[in-house]
């Protein structure tokens, strides 16, 4: 594989036998290597034990499993988006393709326009434009396509400024680059390839990440119906709609479904319907200090945030860091228990056990050795005072011997003084 892989285009799944995310991946793998076989896709779809054949993973760069590369030629493009069979063949299609596709007619291009919800079109001859449009296009194609096309065949209600020029067509309307206002070329694109308004999960917000925005969500219950949770739902996308001109630089908007990822994003329950304005490049997070009851709210709770009136919250700080390790440790323990209370029993009871077991043998063993060497001791020194002093018997009967003595002395003392008297 490694002497001959460069002779075709490889979609390689490198992965570990012990891998959960792994064995789940399977199933989805073997349809995308059915489905690219039917369709006659020149990629050719494998697999990789990457602990088997581990100098070969270390080569392409493979640090976690699995893995999804496409090798082209001396090119190796990661997969990071979802792990579903349509996205991966997607994926597989646009990667393997021309990196820049010419549109040669109107009907094509407002073919690949329904198709697309989002498109990135070169116009104009050869120019620098054009040559750090092909670089930008070599990085970023792992997440959009990109076109070229003449002037005569984009639509008539398109008007450009000047030529060469490059246009996102998204949102029912159209942008053009602009080198003084957007910065650099791969940023604005990078910026430029969401939708402005979203359906957002864990990872569109991962991808949204990259933008450098911040994302305002309003974070919502799909299935409930009432009139709160579709109320900040149509605020949001109308900040997105009619707003777009003052905040797409700086902040991206969508809807999330449940509070579970964002909860543990910011490490608290988050009450829903609510909005929060999120900042993933530090973690920092924004809450309105006030109910959102209307667009001018929503407005005015964006700006202040833009001016730093508003309070961050959260962040990458060393108290966040240690917060959260506390967080994702107690979360850990208590999903463990929710979905297996006996396996959660053996992996926590059972070290714990081991330990209380331990630590009493220690202490134990330590009281006794005590009381052991106190009783030795004294019952030493108990042998050593029998030994030098005698009994008490003893030593009660030579008190009185020593007195019975001293009183005789005396009676001879003084019959011999009465005697002189005489």
């Amino acid at each position: 594989f490694k002497e001959n892989r460069k002779d075709d285009i490889w979609l390689v799944d490198f992965y570990a036998p012990w891998c959960g995310h792994c064995k789940k991946l399977e199933p989805v793998w073997n349809e995308v290597g059915i489905e690219m076989k039917n369709m006659g896709s020149p990629v050719k779809v494998g697999k990789m034990d990457a602990t088997s054949f581990s100098s070969i993973a270390s080569e392409f760069g493979v640090r976690g499993y699995p893995t999804i590369k496409l090798l082209k030629g001396d090119l190796a493009y990661n997969y990071r988006g979802p792990r579903t069979k349509d996205d991966i063949i997607e994926f597989a299609n646009r990667v393997a393709g021309p990196l820049i596709r010419p549109l040669p007619s109107q009907h094509m291009f407002e073919h690949v326009q329904k198709r697309h919800r989002v498109l990135f079109v070169y116009v104009g001859g050869e120019s620098p434009l054009k040559e750090k449009y092909i670089e930008v296009a070599s990085e970023l194609i792992v997440y959009t396509y990109f076109f070229s096309a003449s002037e005569d065949v984009l639509p008539e209600y398109v008007t450009l400024p000047e030529l060469p020029a490059v246009v996102v067509f998204k949102d029912g309307t159209y942008f053009v680059y602009d080198e003084y206002e957007d910065g650099d070329l791969s940023s604005w694109i990078n910026r430029e390839r969401f939708q402005s308004y979203l359906n957002v999960d864990g990872f569109t917000l991962y991808e949204l990440g990259d933008t450098g925005k911040l994302v305002a969500i309003a974070v919502i219950d799909d299935k409930n119906s009432s009139v709160e949770h579709t109320r900040l739902k149509s605020i949001i996308q109308e900040v997105a709609r009619d707003y777009r001109d003052h905040f797409h630089r700086d902040f991206q908007f969508g809807h999330m479904d449940g509070n579970d990822y964002i909860n543990s994003l910011l490490m608290d329950d988050l009450t829903i319907p609510t909005i929060v304005v999120l900042n993933t490049s530090n973690q920092q997070y924004f809450l309105p200090d006030r109910h959102i009851e209307n667009t001018e709210d929503m407005v005015q709770f964006i700006n202040n945030i833009l001016d730093g009136t508003a309070e961050a919250q959260g962040g990458d700080g060393l108290l966040q860091r240690i917060k959260r390790i506390i967080y994702d440790a107690k979360s850990t323990v208590v999903s463990v228990f929710k979905s297996s209370p006996l396996l959660g029993c053996f992996l926590f009871g059972l070290p714990l056990g081991v330990i209380s077991i331990m630590c009493y043998g220690i202490c134990t063993a330590d009281t006794d050795g005590g009381v052991d060497e106190h009783e030795a001791a004294k019952k030493e020194n108990g042998d050593r005072e029998l030994t030098d002093e005698g009994s008490e018997e003893e030593q009660e009967e030579e008190k009185n011997g020593k007195y019975t003595e001293l009183s005789d002395g005396e009676l001879k003392q003084k019959d011999i003084m009465e005697k002189k008297k005489d």
